[in-house]
């Protein structure tokens, strides 16, 4: 028999929560339920899940908060579930370093998919992508095979996401990636012109290799086209 996946979900409606778990333990997964915000991260700590669905508004802790403090030891994915057309919400949580979100209300089976689509991607991030396992510039050193990122000597705490669109413009070094293609590639779905995910996701790279936000000039922005990784701007502080 396949072993399931261990998820923690986190979520209070009480109507919602248990569709959601009866169809994910029928589907693949191993769904461990809380209801409380705070309580999350001692849940988290007996279940080890693989990957962590969470909803915003929670008694006790929001969804924010639990993800700004998971996220930093928590190497699996995170999907938020958002208000729906909530742009906020969607920017918010991606900036604190969750991988996806769906916007409630949802259905148990366009979640399964969803999460299908998101561990699917990082089950092949172990699989070879480069003709090469190292990209290296300057004081920038990324290790594909054993998913490391170095600044001068110094590791670098990546998402999931954000250690694969590194990669993905370490692998274009010196070309415009298009946010289409950063979408596509990241989170499997087509960019739709006003989508911010991919925006905040190079915005919170930037933050970690010590890229100015306001004149970046190790990951730079080429308007209406995309997203440059300069090859030079290593050597040196940014």
């Amino acid at each position: 028999m396949e072993k399931k996946i261990p998820l923690l979900l986190v979520e209070d409606d009480n109507r919602l929560a248990p569709m959601i778990k009866e169809y994910l333990d029928n589907n693949g997964f191993h769904v461990t339920w809380e209801r409380r915000g705070d309580c999350a991260e001692k849940r988290l700590a007996e279940c080890s899940p693989k990957v962590i669905v969470l909803d915003i508004m929670l008694p006790g802790l929001d969804g924010f908060s639990i993800c700004r403090a998971v996220r930093p030891t928590f190497t699996g994915p995170i999907l938020m579930l958002t208000a729906k057309g909530d742009d906020i919400d969607h920017v918010v949580g991606l900036e604190l370093g969750a991988d996806d979100y769906v916007a409630k209300p949802v259905t148990p089976r366009v979640l399964l998919a969803r999460l299908t689509a998101l561990l699917r991607r990082t089950q092949a991030e172990a699989e070879p992508r480069h003709a090469t396992d190292t990209f290296t510039f300057g004081s920038l050193v990324i290790d594909t095979r054993d998913r490391n990122a170095f600044l001068s000597g110094d590791p670098l705490s990546l998402t999931t996401n954000e250690f694969n669109l590194l990669t993905l413009l370490a692998s274009r070094a010196g070309e415009v990636v298009s946010r289409d293609e950063i979408s596509t590639t990241i989170r499997g779905v087509a960019y739709d012109g006003q989508d911010r995910s991919v925006d905040v996701l190079v915005s919170r790279v930037r933050k970690k290799v010590g890229d100015d936000p306001k004149r970046p000039k190790r990951i730079k922005t080429v308007w209406a086209a995309g997203y440059l990784l300069v090859t030079t701007a290593w050597d040196d502080p940014a």
